[in-house]
């Protein structure tokens, strides 16, 4: 099998889990200011809308995990949003931290030289317009800046939404299981990339991956001896929590 020369990946090797893993609350601006102390240079987080149009940080469709709040977040405005408690769950030293915008953290980012996988995260049924709007914030964000966030979603209608409202921004789909037509759903996509769970990869599936012209990043391993795997079989990225215990440099 002939690999094809891969497109320039600008990206680097290691990606801290929603800012720095289990160490601070996830998704939050504290968890990424403890991931950049450690010398953490990209971030992993998820984006969602509120009920009227803000882009924000938040993994679950549901706000009783990671906040002091209930419900569905996306079926709330970012004023009831704005005033939840989204760090007393992890501990007490982090009680108080909001919710994040995704605006507030692209300023931050940019103004640290730091990069983004941007995981876009729709509430029930709102897949196409939060691709929509993640693609045209981060255009809007990173607008004459110099690496753009990739983007990322388990929702190919998403990505389509992202890619019609935004077609020059990087997109990766992301995978928690291999259907039978995984690699032409990110090429359908024009996707640059896989992100999968860390046990999809093999030999096989990272040799057609890479065949395909298509870069592969792994979530979320916390293990050693399975990133030492990952890297003996070419992935170009590994997602992790363990933020204190992986050395970003390596």
């Amino acid at each position: 099998m002939t690999i094809p020369a891969l497109p320039a990946w600008p990206y680097p090797f290691w990606i801290a889990h929603r800012g720095a893993g289990k160490l601070a609350p996830e998704n939050t601006l504290a968890a990424f200011r403890l991931g950049a102390s450690h010398g953490w240079r990209m971030f992993e987080c998820d984006a969602k809308l509120s009920r009227d149009g803000v882009l924000f940080l938040l993994h679950d469709d549901r706000l009783e995990r990671t906040s002091n709040g209930q419900g569905i977040a996306g079926q709330q405005p970012w004023a009831a949003l704005s005033r939840l408690d989204a760090g007393a769950w992890h501990s007490r030293q982090y009680a108080g931290e909001p919710l994040l915008t995704l605006e507030r953290l692209a300023h931050w980012c940019l103004a640290n030289h730091l990069l983004l996988n941007l995981e876009i995260k729709p509430s029930p049924d709102t897949d196409a317009d939060t691709g929509q709007a993640v693609a045209q914030a981060v255009a809007r964000l990173w607008q004459g800046q110099g690496v753009a966030p990739l983007l990322s979603s388990f929702s190919t209608t998403a990505l389509q939404a992202a890619r019609m409202a935004a077609p020059a921004l990087p997109r990766a789909l992301l995978l928690d299981t291999l259907p039978a037509d995984w690699l032409t759903q990110a090429q359908a996509l024009g996707c640059i990339a896989l992100v999968a769970e860390h046990a999809l990869w093999t030999s096989e599936t990272m040799g057609a991956a890479k065949a395909a012209g298509l870069r592969t990043l792994s979530y979320t391993v916390n293990e050693a001896a399975e990133a030492d795997r990952l890297r003996t079989l070419g992935t170009d990225g590994i997602i992790t929590d363990r933020v204190d215990f992986f050395s970003p440099a390596a």
